[in-house]
C-alpha cells in the first residue's frame, strides 16, 4: 500500500471531477489518499466521499507571492513521507515542485497539465517560469494535448507522456425531451419584428419542438471562445437553430448584454445536466480558443451527437473523423460549417454513426487508473 497525494488548485468541473474519480480508483485499490486543496472545491466535489482525506490548500488561479509560500510550506509538511505527489495543474504543480525541492528521489512527483497557457504580458511571463519549473522538477509530466507536451519537452522535461483524462459514464436522464426543449422555450427571448442587420423575424419560442438546438457545454470564460459562438448564432440558417449554451462564470453578463442587443437565438442555460440536454441537441458546438481533452466533447460522441469544434489542442485526436473542425477565432468558419451540417440530413447522420464509433473507443476510468499508476511506478493492479 503507498501514500499519495494528489494536489490541486480551485475547480469549477473537470480537473476537480477527475481527481475525484482517481482519489476513489486509488483508495479501492488499497493507497492511502490525500488530497491536498481549496476548501472550496472539497464542499463542491466531495473528495472525503470517496475514502480519501482532505486537507486545505490555498491554491488560486493567480500568483500572490506571500500565500504562495505559505502554501509551499503546507505542502512539503503534508507530502512528508508520501510515495507519491501528483499535482494537477500548472500552478498546483509548480507550488508542489518546489516544496519537494530537496527531495531525494521520493516523494516521486507527477504533474498532470490540463491546460495550456494562453496568457501574455507579465501574467504571461510568470506562468512560462512556472512550466520551468515543472519541467526541469518533475519526474514525469502528463500533459492533455501534442502541444503542450511540446512546450514541456523544450522547457527540459525528462518525460512527458499522455494523460488520460475520461468522461464519467453519462447519467439517466432525468428529465424527457418535451420537457428540457419546454424549459429551453422557456427561456429564449421572444423577437417579434426582424433580427439583426435585415434579418428575417426569429421565429416564437413556442415552436422550439420544431427547431434544431445546437447545443455548447462550457464555463463562460475568455479561453471558450464564445464571442465566436455568438458571431455565428446570428445566421440564418435553415430550420432557424436555437443556440443553448450550458455553463457558468465570469462572462455571463458579458454575453447576456450582447444576446439581448442583439437579439440572438441564444438561450444562455446555466449549468446542467448534460445528459437532459444531449437528448435534444442535433449537434454539439465547440468554439474554444483551445481544449485538452473536454468532457463535453467525449460526450457528445458517446452520445452519438455530431461535433463542430474548433481545430485546437487535443480536440482532433480525440475526434477523429467525427467531427467538422474550423479554425478557432472564425466566426465564418464556424458558420459555414454549421449551415452545412444543418443543410446535409446525409452529412449529419454520418456524423452522428462516427461518433457512436469513436465513443465506443474513448479511454474508460479504469484506464485513467492503469496510466496514472504506471506513472506512479507503482503496479498497474496494486
Amino acid at each position: 500500500m503507498s501514500r499519495i497525494v494528489l494536489v490541486l488548485g480551485s475547480s469549477a468541473g473537470g480537473v476537480a471531477r477527475h481527481v475525484r474519480m482517481l482519489a476513489g480508483g486509488l483508495v479501492v485499490r488499497g493507497h492511502r489518499v490525500l488530497v491536498a486543496g481549496p476548501l472550496d472545491t472539497e464542499k463542491a466535489f466531495g473528495f472525503t466521499g470517496t475514502g480519501a482525506d482532505f486537507s486545505e490548500v490555498r491554491i488560486s488561479d493567480r500568483p500572490h507571492p506571500a500565500r504562495d509560500l505559505r502554501t509551499v510550506v503546507r505542502l512539503r509538511a503534508l507530502t512528508r513521507g508520501a510515495d507519491v505527489v501528483h499535482a494537477h495543474g500548472l500552478r498546483a504543480g509548480a507550488l508542489a515542485a518546489l516544496a519537494l525541492t530537496g527531495s531525494r528521489g521520493w516523494p516521486r512527483l507527477v504533474v498532470t497539465l490540463h491546460n495550456a497557457v494562453t496568457a501574455g504580458g507579465a501574467i504571461g511571463g510568470v506562468y512560462r517560469a512556472l512550466e520551468r519549473i515543472v519541467a526541469r522538477r518533475a519526474h514525469r509530466v502528463l500533459v492533455v494535448s501534442p502541444d503542450i507536451g511540446e512546450r514541456m519537452r523544450a522547457g527540459g522535461a525528462g518525460r512527458v507522456d499522455p494523460a488520460v483524462v475520461p468522461a464519467p459514464p453519462l447519467a439517466e436522464p432525468g428529465r424527457t425531451p418535451g420537457e428540457v426543449r419546454a424549459e429551453i422555450a422557456a427561456r429564449l427571448r421572444t423577437t417579434a419584428g426582424p433580427g439583426p442587420a435585415g434579418l428575417p423575424g426569429r421565429a416564437d419560442p413556442a415552436d422550439v419542438a420544431l427547431r434544431p438546438i445546437l447545443l455548447t457545454v462550457a464555463r463562460l470564460a475568455q479561453q471558450k471562445g464564445l464571442e465566436t459562438l455568438l458571431d455565428a448564432a446570428a445566421g440564418p440558417y435553415k430550420g432557424d437553430p436555437v443556440f443553448v449554451i450550458a455553463g457558468d462564470g465570469p462572462l455571463r453578463e458579458e454575453l447576456q448584454a450582447r444576446v439581448d442587443a442583439e437579439e440572438l437565438p441564444v438561450v444562455l442555460y446555466g449549468w446542467a445536466e448534460t445528459a437532459d440536454l444531449l437528448q435534444v441537441a442535433t449537434a454539439v458546438i465547440v468554439p474554444s480558443r483551445w481544449e485538452g481533452q473536454p468532457l463535453s466533447v467525449q460526450e457528445a460522441l458517446r452520445a452519438g451527437r455530431p461535433v463542430i469544434a474548433t481545430r485546437v489542442g487535443g480536440v482532433p485526436a480525440m475526434v477523429g473523423d467525427a467531427a467538422l473542425l474550423v479554425p478557432p477565432q472564425d466566426a465564418g468558419a464556424l458558420s459555414r460549417e454549421i449551415g452545412r451540417l444543418l443543410g446535409d440530413p446525409a452529412l449529419a447522420a454520418r456524423l452522428a454513426e462516427a461518433a457512436v464509433q469513436r465513443g465506443r473507443k474513448l479511454p474508460d476510468e479504469d484506464a485513467a487508473l492503469r496510466s496514472v499508476l504506471t506513472a506512479y511506478g507503482l503496479p498497474p493492479s496494486e
